[in-house]
């Protein structure tokens, strides 16, 4: 299990890095902000889904709607929660206090991780 956080770990930071760069090209090509972000969540997205899928989770065979839909829920539920911890820290901490970023990241990777392991990749034939 520790192996596998450590690979969903660096799938994270692999993907958060090109939707990243996705993002600054976008801005440097003239999309607006929106546009932009968006365009980069969504490399991240299916980046984050593809590596997790295969180098995460070892997950083989042909994509199955039911995955993409539990993968998508369970992005949406932890980055819910990761609003949800980023409200309360910062009525802590104070709006603009980056350390209220910690205990909100904190939360997403848990939960992602989590749904990740016992919802989105589970073993074939549970579809």
């Amino acid at each position: 299990m520790i192996g596998r956080l450590a690979r969903f770990l660096l799938t994270g930071l692999a993907n958060s890095a090109v939707g990243w760069a996705v993002i600054f090209v976008g801005l440097w090509a003239g999309l607006g902000d929106l546009a932009a972000n968006a365009a980069g969540f969504g490399v991240g997205l299916v980046l984050s889904f593809t590596l997790n899928r295969r180098f995460t989770f070892g997950v083989t065979g042909a994509v199955r709607a039911p995955e993409v839909a539990r993968f998508l829920a369970a992005f949406a539920v932890a980055y819910g929660a990761n609003l949800a911890v980023l409200f309360a820290a910062r009525d802590v901490l104070g709006p603009g206090n980056p350390l209220a970023q910690l205990p909100a990241i904190a939360a997403y990777v848990a939960i992602f991780f989590v749904l990740s392991q016992f919802v989105v990749f589970r073993p074939a034939g549970r579809d």
